[in-house]
């Protein structure tokens, strides 16, 4: 995954370059100054954007400066826009991705996530409720495999087809294949209400194995 961010990032540095090559010089009823081809802009920012997302959220103070830095102040252009403001925010963004810290953050902060889900379905286990427990448990694996196809460029999907995929990328191998798809149909049949299908000590299984699932593969 590290390399396609890191190829996805210079391709954008290079769509950068070619966007600031669009300047031109016109007279406004607003302001007189350089400006940049709206459209070749406009492309770059999208792209830029849903980069930010994947990598940081968009409660990211990256993701949340970069909006704001689009909008055109008064008597200014939106070229003083890009250069003043757009291109720093993603050059720090580049820079900070090159350093190995956006993942790592990320990566925090979802495993401090995972832990509190999964111990809301360990207090659910020692109070009987081993039904939605189990529920709660299947969402973290869910939200864990999606993280990981992220993270390798996979189209997200079903739990099946996800976790299928993986296997084919080289994540992990078939035997953990089958045994996510053990844990995920525990989830299932807690959520059809079966509670015939599996037991007490399933989902305390459950919530072991995907524990440890998650700090392996999301390390």
């Amino acid at each position: 995954m590290n390399k396609i961010l890191t190829k996805r990032f210079s391709e954008l540095q290079k769509e950068l370059e070619d966007v600031a090559k669009t300047k031109y010089f016109a007279n406004s009823q607003y302001t007189d100054g350089e400006y940049l081809k709206a459209e070749a802009l406009t492309k770059w920012k999208i792209k830029v954007k849903s980069l930010i997302d994947k990598l940081c959220g968009q409660d990211s103070d990256y993701y949340k400066d970069f909006v704001k830095a689009e909008k055109v102040g008064p008597y200014q252009t939106n070229f003083n826009a890009f250069n003043n403001k757009l291109k720093p925010i993603f050059m720090a963004l580049k820079e900070d991705h090159e350093n190995g810290y956006l993942i790592s953050i990320k990566t925090l902060i979802q495993a401090e996530v995972f832990e509190n889900e999964l111990q809301q379905a360990e207090e659910l286990l020692k109070n009987g409720y081993h039904m939605a427990s189990a529920v709660i448990a299947g969402v973290v694996l869910e939200t864990g495999l999606r993280e990981l196809c992220d993270r390798e460029n996979i189209t997200h999907g079903k739990l099946d087809k996800m976790n299928s995929d993986l296997v084919k990328a080289g994540v992990y191998n078939k035997l953990l294949q089958k045994k996510i798809t053990a844990l995920a149909d525990i989830r299932n049949n807690a959520a059809h209400g079966k509670s015939e299908e599996f037991t007490i000590e399933d989902v305390k299984i459950m919530i072991r194995d995907i524990e440890q699932f998650l700090a392996k593969e999301l390390d």
